[in-house]
């Protein structure tokens, strides 16, 4: 997800879902998340939780990298992408980003993170 802050820097927002009990696992702010910083948190919930079967996401820049297509070859996940234009396939994960969307950065003007 992506917002602004009150001096109109983009602010990028990684969410992690369990799909299973729908329970929000990983909810970071951060100016910029690129694949790096995707291979450390999903490496961070691996060893607070266990390694996951598959994980399922749509078809952003830092989700189809090279960095995360190896971090996910060497753990032996299966990773499930999303149709573009399908939100369907992944709905309570997008549920998750309305709500956060609409009673958390709607309702508040960040002046920083």
């Amino acid at each position: 997800m992506a917002n602004v802050s009150s001096d109109g820097r983009k602010i990028r927002v990684f969410n992690v879902m369990d799909d299973c009990n729908r329970e929000a696992l990983v909810m970071d702010i951060e100016l910029y998340y690129p694949a790096k910083m995707v291979v450390e948190t999903l490496g961070h919930l691996v060893e607070e939780i266990g390694l996951p079967k598959t994980i399922r996401c749509d078809n952003g820049p830092e989700l189809i990298s090279k960095a995360l297509t190896k971090w996910y070859k060497k753990k032996r996940i299966e990773l499930r992408f999303t149709q573009p234009g399908k939100p369907v396939q992944n709905a309570f994960m997008e549920r998750l980003n309305r709500h956060y969307r609409e009673d958390v950065l709607d309702d508040y003007w960040f002046n920083d993170l």
